[in-house]
């Protein structure tokens, strides 16, 4: 039979109202604690969840809405924001839009409706109209890698443009004239891609139509239908901005299958610091976000949203991305 509080009662010689406010997440006295956890380990005790939430309103339960869990960047972002969430007593629930902004808005219409405590999003969408529902529910959301055009929620990014503008400032530092780049329609792309104009207009060089390679959203298909078509122009750039993981990814088998080689060939910056810059050689120069401190500052401002309410202003927290030097940029006179 499963252990009950009165079990934790017996075991410890403290009051129920002790014992409960400890179970609940309030403080209690030190020798309390360490009793009351002592009884829980010997006793095996397991809360019942039900019946907590019943009494605190709350199922300690934290949705997480991704736009495509396939990708990467977006299963590092889950680890992180889960281990941070454990520690504190919550669960996740995930759920995938796949890149669709209709099933991403029904997705939080379910966590609405399992009553979760708080949602983290990476977004698809760049309105804020899908977040109606939770924001009706007083359930506070916060965008991780995005920002809305919305007041309402909190967002965790990095400085995207400027990210992007310090990878391209580099590539001409090193004599690059001729550079491309390869972007999604998306907030982060449409961001980079700002970044990579801004570089270009400070140093004096005109961007050619040519070598914007623009796409609706960050894929292997993107960056590799792009560089092949990039390859087969007369004038050839350079070097390439790649302005997101999956498209260095597709620059890559582009550029194996058409034997160009890196950086003799074409000099190449991506994003992310995940599995390709691990095993490409020679090693991809990138730009580095901090995932592991965008899903922990973004689930830490959820739990205070949680518990504090409308009661601080919207948080919009601006990280910095390093560049990381690698050899895929090659200096030309």
């Amino acid at each position: 039979m499963a252990a009950t509080i009165k079990d934790i009662r017996a075991e410890t010689g403290l009051g129920l109202a002790t014992i409960s406010k400890y179970l609940n997440g309030g403080n209690v006295r030190t020798e309390n604690r360490q009793k009351i956890e002592e009884a829980i380990k010997k006793l095996d005790y397991h809360p019942n969840e039900t019946a907590r939430s019943l009494v605190t309103k709350r199922t300690r339960t934290i949705g997480f809405v991704v736009n495509n869990i396939a990708s990467n960047f977006s299963g590092v972002l889950l680890q992180h924001a889960s281990a941070y969430l454990h520690t504190r007593g919550y669960g996740m629930m995930i759920c995938d839009s796949s890149l669709s902004e209709k099933q991403e808005a029904e997705n939080i219409r379910f966590c609405v409706e399992k009553q979760v405590d708080g949602i983290l999003i990476v977004s698809s969408s760049r309105e804020a109209a899908f977040l109606s529902p939770a924001e009706k529910a007083g359930i506070p959301a916060v965008l991780l890698d995005r920002e809305i055009k919305s007041d309402a929620f909190d967002c965790v990014t990095i400085d995207n443009r400027n990210a992007a503008e310090r990878a391209t400032d580099y590539l001409i530092e090193c004599g690059h004239r001729k550079i491309a780049v390869i972007c999604s329609e998306e907030y982060t792309g449409t961001e980079r891609y700002k970044g990579y104009l801004a570089s270009l207009e400070k140093a004096g060089i005109k961007p050619r139509d040519s070598y914007i390679c623009p796409g609706q959203i960050h894929s292997p298909e993107l960056g590799y239908r792009n560089m092949k078509r990039l390859l087969k122009l007369k004038e050839r750039p350079t070097a390439v901005l790649t302005t997101n993981y999956e498209v260095s990814l597709g620059v890559i088998m582009a550029l194996n299958e058409e034997g160009v080689g890196c950086p003799e060939d074409m000099s190449l910056i991506g994003f992310d610091e995940l599995i390709l810059p691990m095993v490409m050689k020679p090693k991809l120069t990138l730009v580095a976000q901090p995932m592991e401190e965008i899903a922990c500052e973004g689930a830490r401002i959820l739990l205070k949203r949680i518990e504090e309410g409308s009661s601080f202003p919207p948080q919009r927290v601006s990280l910095y991305a390093s560049l990381k030097s690698g050899e895929s940029v090659k200096r030309i006179g």
